[in-house]
Order: C-alpha cells, then structure tokens, then sequence
C-alpha cells in the first residue's frame, strides 16, 4: 500500500480524490495499492493576491502535514494551484522544499503538477480556461512560462471564490474548457482544485481532440510520480494514458 498524501484548502471539489482512488484501483502497472489520503487547512477561499498568500503560508502548510502524519503518506501534495504559483516559480519551490522538510517526505503542488505533466506528454503550447479573476490568472500564466510553457491564450471567467467554483455543474465545467481552446494550443490548461473535473475529463477530450489537464487530475498524478508509481486509467484523460516522467 502506498499513501500519497494531499493538504486540500477548505472544501470545494474534494470528492474528487476518493473517486481518483476508486479509478486508480486495480488498474496497477506495478504492484500495490493506492491510497489518496486528503486533509484540510482553512483560511478564506478569496481568489485574491494577499488571501492566497497567506493560504499557503509555510505555518498552514506545516499545520497540514502535520494532520497527514498518521496517515503516514509516501509524498504530501500542496492541493491549491493558485495558493501555490502567486508565490512565483522560485517561492513556489521554496514553498515545496519547506513542506517537504517538515513533512518528511518528497512534496510538490498543483502548479508543479501542470508544468510536469505538460513536459510529460511533450506539451509546449497551451490555452488556460481559468475561473479566476483575471489578475490571478496571469499570475498563473507567468508560472508557466517559467517553466517553459508558451501560453497561446488565457481566459478567465472572474469567479471570486472557491465555493463558487465548486458550485458549478458539469455543464458548465465542460464548457468552459471546451469554449476557451485555440487552434495553436496542443493542450487546454483548468486550474483550480475548486472544480469537480475527473468527471468531465474524457467529454472534454473529446469535444477538443486534444488533451486536457486540471488541476486534480495533475495533481493526483504528480503524487504518483512522486511515489514512482504507474497508472494507466483511460477515464482520467490522455494524462492517464501515458506514464508519468515529468522532471523535478
């Protein structure tokens, strides 16, 4: 059994990592079980530059590792794209290093996750369909191209909070994406672990005809490659049809 353990920022879309497990299971490249264990550190689900920084403050984060230490995870994952790139790409490492020592283990988030799993699938131009505000969304357009991602367009739908997002149906998660991709784009980008997406994965994909990458199914996915394990699971989208070899 391996747990990979995540630190989710209040609630919202939360639910989606028991039905990760439950797609992970039995679909095992290498042997061993899977356990996505998931705690919650609170403060406001403001999508605003000051509330962010201060959700994912090295304390809340420490405080978050700390209630995953009985689940003894083999990784810890920051769950929060946007609490983690408004730090920039060297606070946002500074950030996945300070977790990783008070945690005890190997440590990433979200924001990370994208990066590596576009590098992953060879994805070099992107489109984002944020439900940011506008302001934050470029900020997470920065991160990604520092980490060597062109970003061909960038929408953003102006939602203030997480509940908002979390609120949305599966009409509209679906929409979303599928209305703000463009032709010089190989990969469409939804940030916000916020959103139920694991759902709505393959519709998207297919309406697209080209990959699709949200923020918790990457972060699921970094959590493996963390942990070195291999799934092949054709519900979570091409992501989950390759293996994971994303570089730190």
């Amino acid at each position: 059994m391996t747990t990979i353990g995540f630190i989710y920022p209040d609630h919202a879309a939360e639910d989606d990592y028991p039905l990760a497990e439950q797609l992970l299971g039995g679909m095992a490249v290498d042997e061993g079980d899977i356990r996505l264990a998931v705690e919650h550190i609170y403060g406001t689900d403001k999508h605003a530059v000051a509330e962010l920084l201060d959700l994912g403050s090295e304390a809340r984060l420490a405080d978050g590792a700390a209630l995953l230490a009985k689940h003894e995870p083999a990784a810890v994952i920051w769950a929060c794209t946007s609490g983690s790139f408004v730090y920039g790409w060297e606070g946002a490492r500074d950030q996945a290093d300070r977790l990783a020592a008070v945690a005890g283990v190997p440590a990433s988030s979200t924001s990370f996750a994208f990066v590596h799993a576009a590098r992953a699938l060879g994805v070099k131009r992107v489109a984002v369909a944020a439900s940011y505000p506008d302001d934050i969304a470029r900020l997470f357009v920065d991160f990604l191209r520092a980490g060597g991602i062109e970003v061909v367009s960038m929408a953003s739908a102006d939602i203030v909070t997480a509940a908002e997002v979390g609120a949305m149906s599966p009409e509209a998660v679906v929409e979303l994406a599928v209305s703000h991709d463009h032709p010089d784009a190989q990969a469409v980008l939804v940030p916000d672990t916020a959103m139920r997406t694991l759902g709505e994965i393959n519709a998207v994909e297919a309406a697209l005809g080209k990959p699709v990458l949200t923020a918790n199914q990457v972060t699921v996915w970094e959590g493996l490659r963390l942990t070195g394990q291999h799934r092949l699971v054709r519900s979570l989208g091409a992501l989950f049809r390759h293996l994971p070899d994303g570089s730190a």
